[in-house]
């Protein structure tokens, strides 16, 4: 059957006689059979060895076809299944589900389901049956994908407060390059919101004409205009999430072009901005979800006074109107000042000097920066004003659930190592936000893990530098869905917690991984092949709490992209499944000290699939490699 399926597909194309390579890459396209352009070539070449000329026969592309598409290693499953080594009967395959997948729910109907989506030979399918092209099918389609198919839509509990969630956000989004002489460009907002982003920063500065420009001040970055990205944003805010976003304004206009920002968001978002507390209550106990600020951008910047007075506010007009806060300026020396600045009035300037006299000594007159805000912007404020962190003790007694901490890595990462206990106890009460520091000329980025390990929510990363800091946050980001939310575990939502990264104690719940990385498939051919091979190794990476982390390496299989194989096992404890990611990455050996990335993949541990899986493969900028995958058996307990 599977012979007369064959035939009937292609025998039109060799109506007119044999084929070349373009007429080849056609048929392949036209059955839906992914293919390395590299590796399609050498095999086509290989093949004309056999006989002189350039063009195939209707034999030559069945062998073409079985070299690609026939891979020993599903045959082997097949055929451990299939009575007569041809055919998989439904009851066959419902075991196949059970035994080898661990799909213990799945019963006739989804057997039935499968053989209906993946078997293209029609009178098997009226059979109830699957043939081996079938399978092949089924095999590596996204159902036999290494991650979860119930993780790629939402599936968490979104009702509970913004505070806890971890949220994909992005640092310096306009820039596409660094961050000391990069362009930058509104690609930077619309790539970072189709990749699920929830919350954008925005540099604005005074520009001519009273139009406010988005750049990295004091740099040679190009400018565009505020207006522009208010657009874009706009445009893109809810294509690839409904779920509430963030625009946190790092500003530096005057009152006066603050009050055309406030005029844009206005005018330009409508009713997708959020002006006023939902259903106009201020009970500012406790955030809103998610859930209740579906489709609404959020103003995150320094606010004047509370919310009451906001609201008291609403009916006049005070435009031209401006406050002054004061920031006794207490920053390090080596962050970023960002969006920090703290939010009391300033007091009348004979009481300011006064109070001077009396309170601190000469010598030790702080740095006080004004900064005036205009109160048309100060009133967007609602649930996401910046307040500036002074110190945990500081934000238990004073802050409000509605106030956010941006804090520097640097400043960060002390506090996670000497203060983790009351860094998380923060984190349960307040949205944190954690920025690069500014030294990074090169926008390079730092391990988001550390940060996320404390339950900091907005760990913002330079979306436009690849890497493995990017990496993890793209399969961070991938779980619920990819809609820029992720529960956090209880443990780091409980204000009465005790977990800390370097403690986990009762809050353990240990998981044996084991991963047999079976083979490959079309892997990129490395950049010094002339022709489709590598030396490729596999890397299993474990990020986590310390305790958690773990990197062990496949043997290297010499020259071989297209069909490497490893047989390999490698188990893995894991004492805080929820925190834990797991990244696959495929290098090529280029010499003892070197190997060249060919591709990766990274996922929280918690959405591992167990059974027989494809693991697809990413490349470097980020983008899927369609025909290279990984093959491997996962189970864990």
């Amino acid at each position: 059957m599977s012979h007369t399926w064959f035939w009937n597909i292609i025998q039109n194309d060799f109506k007119t006689g044999n084929i070349d390579f373009e007429g080849c890459m056609r048929l392949l396209e036209k059955m839906q059979i992914n293919f390395d352009e590299d590796h399609l070539k050498h095999i086509f070449k290989k093949t004309l060895d056999k006989h002189s000329g350039d063009i195939i026969s209707m034999d030559d592309f069945k062998a073409i076809y079985r070299a690609l598409v026939h891979r020993p290693e599903f045959e082997e499953l097949f055929k451990a299944y299939s009575m007569d080594g041809k055919i998989l009967p439904d009851g066959q395959l419902l075991k196949f589900l059970a035994k080898e997948q661990f799909q213990t729910e799945a019963n006739e109907t989804t057997a039935l389901e499968i053989i209906m989506k993946y078997e293209p030979i029609d009178e098997v399918r009226k059979k109830k049956q699957m043939s081996f092209e079938g399978f092949i099918r089924y095999m590596n389609s996204e159902e036999c994908s290494i991650f979860k198919s119930q993780h790629k839509s939402v599936y968490q509990d979104m009702t509970q407060p913004l505070c806890d969630y971890f949220i994909s956000s992005s640092h310096n989004t306009y820039l596409i390059a660094d961050q000391l002489m990069g362009p930058s460009h509104l690609w930077g907002y619309t790539s970072a919101l189709l990749k699920g982003c929830r919350c954008l920063e925005i540099d604005c500065w005074d520009g001519n004409n009273n139009e406010p420009v988005v750049y990295h001040g004091h740099t040679l970055t190009s400018k565009i205009p505020f207006r522009s990205v208010i657009h874009v944003i706009d445009k893109y805010a809810f294509m690839s999430s409904a779920y509430p976003l963030v625009l946190s304004l790092e500003n530096h206009c005057s009152p006066k072009q603050q009050e055309v920002m406030a005029e844009c968001l206005k005018t330009i978002l409508g009713d997708k901005l959020l002006s006023t507390p939902i259903g106009g209550e201020v009970d500012m106990t406790r955030l809103p979800s998610p859930e209740a600020l579906k489709f609404k951008v959020l103003v995150k910047n320094k606010k004047v006074g509370t919310l009451e007075q906001s609201l008291l506010r609403m009916d006049d007009d005070y435009r031209g109107e401006a406050e002054e806060l004061s920031d006794s300026d207490f920053q390090s020396d080596d962050e970023d000042t960002d969006d920090t600045l703290p939010l009391q009035r300033t007091r009348s300037p004979t009481k300011r000097k006064g109070d001077r006299k009396s309170s601190i000594p000469p010598q030790k007159k702080p740095k006080v920066r004004r900064t005036k805000i205009a109160l048309v912007l100060s009133d967007l404020v609602v649930y996401t004003k910046s307040q500036k962190f002074v110190s945990f003790e500081h934000s238990q007694q004073h802050q409000q659930c509605y106030e956010n901490n941006s804090i520097g890595e640097s400043q960060a990462r002390k506090l996670a190592k000497i203060s983790a206990k009351e860094f998380i106890s923060h984190t349960t009460r307040f949205i944190t936000r954690i920025y690069p520091k500014g030294t990074r000329m090169s926008s390079s980025n730092y391990n988001p893990v550390e940060f996320w390990n404390v339950g900091c929510q907005m760990v913002a990363l330079n979306f436009q530098t690849p890497g493995t800091q990017m990496e993890l946050q793209d399969g961070k980001f991938l779980d619920n869905g990819g809609c820029g939310y992720v529960l956090k575990p209880a443990f780091l939502r409980d204000h009465n917690t005790t977990f800390t990264p370097r403690n986990v104690g009762a809050y353990s719940k240990p998981m044996s991984l084991s991963i047999r990385l079976i083979s490959g498939h079309q892997l990129p051919p490395s950049a010094m092949s002339k022709t489709n091979k590598a030396d490729p190794l596999v890397q299993i990476e474990i990020y986590g709490v310390p305790e958690d982390q773990a990197r062990k390496k496949s043997s290297v299989v010499k020259s071989n992209a297209l069909c490497p194989k490893w047989n390999e096992t490698f188990s893995f404890n894991i004492q805080v499944p929820e925190l834990a990611m797991i990244r696959f990455c495929v290098e090529d050996e280029v010499s003892l000290v070197s190997n060249e990335f060919l591709g990766q993949y990274t996922l929280p541990v918690m959405s591992l699939s167990t059974g027989y899986r494809n693991i697809p493969l990413i490349s470097k900028d980020g983008i899927k490699l369609e025909s290279a995958s990984l093959f491997a058996h996962v189970w864990y307990y």
